[in-house]
């Protein structure tokens, strides 16, 4: 993937309020294309706030509509984010915790015997 649109779709999907919201419609675009309409009732989201996300992700690349101006034009994946999607699922994937508290979290009863001791957690 272009490492310029790897940043763009880190910047809209995970650096932004509206990023989950922008995952849930390509996850559903991934399935079948759909209008707006389509998209707020399958994701229980209001039709308004659904037209924002669609024009973000359409101005940035990341969707398209075959037919521009028709009425309900549903929308779909763009060709190369299609291509590349599994690089936005490994962007959006949650990571595992690093550090000392999650190496804690990862062995039970360790957070107890780590606070008997005085330590923090």
């Amino acid at each position: 993937m272009n490492p310029g649109f790897r940043s763009l779709m880190w910047y809209l999907l995970v650096g932004t309020r509206g990023g989950p919201n922008r995952i849930r419609i390509l996850e559903q675009l991934r399935g079948r294309p759909a209008n707006a309409h389509q998209l707020a009732s399958a994701l229980a989201l209001d039709y308004r706030t659904v037209r924002h996300h669609v024009r973000l992700l359409e101005r940035n690349g990341a969707i398209a509509r075959p037919v521009k101006d028709a009425y309900a034009a549903p929308y779909e994946l763009a060709p190369y984010l299609l291509e590349h999607f599994e690089l936005v699922e490994a962007m959006i994937s949650p990571r595992p915790a690093r550090g000392p508290a999650a190496r804690r979290a990862a062995v039970p009863g360790l957070t107890r015997l780590h606070r008997a001791k005085g330590g923090s957690s």
